[in-house]
């Protein structure tokens, strides 16, 4: 992946037509000096937020991305090629965030009260078109985050199973009962998510600082630009 810069280079900071907020907010520096991630947000539509899937999106760099793209005259297709063929490929393709942790933790009202007793949709006119029993994820509605878990593992940054999580909320409430305000509320679910924060620090606790990884590099200079 030559042609993929560490960190993203199609865009950079404080630019005027095209804003990149993963650049303003220094979000490549940020990610690289921390030694865990925690994130948490919703299940739409049987996956993550948008937000969230186009953060990881622009974090396919993070995954053997190349830290040189002087050597591609910042993006020549031709000369990236070359470059993925070379010798000098190896010895720099890796994983950036190598060795950190990531914990997941996402909730949803799986599908509130907008569902009928067979788990149609009330307002469904052609329910013989699917069977309900397919539908994914059923009893196990943290799978909707898995593409973001895997993307993280196979990218050498460290997701425990313990520490990927789902909780239900607003499970029968329209969705003018089922808010941010009512969903602090739910007994069961704050519970989940606090037995989460604890865990998740008992496990960075005993991790400690992510190891072999350079000044420079945790703070992902802007360089690349």
């Amino acid at each position: 992946m030559a042609l993929c810069v560490w960190p993203c280079n199609c865009y950079g900071p404080d630019s005027d037509h095209q804003p990149d907020l993963l650049w303003n907010e220094k979000l490549y520096q940020r990610l690289a000096r921390a030694d865990a991630w925690a994130i948490i947000g919703p299940v739409w539509w049987y996956g993550p937020s948008t937000n969230l899937k186009a953060l990881f999106d622009r974090l396919v760099c993070m995954s053997g991305g190349n830290p040189r793209p002087d050597l591609i005259d910042k993006k020549s297709t031709l000369k990236a090629q070359a470059l993925e063929k070379s010798p000098l490929w190896k010895e720099l393709t890796k994983n950036h965030l190598e060795g950190r942790s990531a914990a997941f933790f996402c909730y949803g009202n799986e599908g509130g009260n907008e569902l009928d007793d067979d788990r149609r949709p009330r307002i469904l006119r052609h329910k013989e078109w699917f069977d309900p029993t397919h539908e994914p994820y059923q009893g196990d509605e943290r799978k909707s985050y898995q593409s973001l878990v895997w993307q993280c593992r196979y990218s050498g940054i460290e997701v425990p199973d313990e520490l990927w999580r789902h909780a239900s909320v607003g499970l029968g409430l329209p969705y003018a009962d089922d808010q941010a305000d009512d969903m602090v509320a739910e007994a069961g679910a704050m519970a989940c998510f606090d037995a989460w924060v604890d865990d998740f620090v008992r496990h960075v606790t005993a991790k400690g600082i992510v190891l072999g990884t350079t000044e420079a590099e945790r703070g992902a200079q802007s360089t690349t630009q």
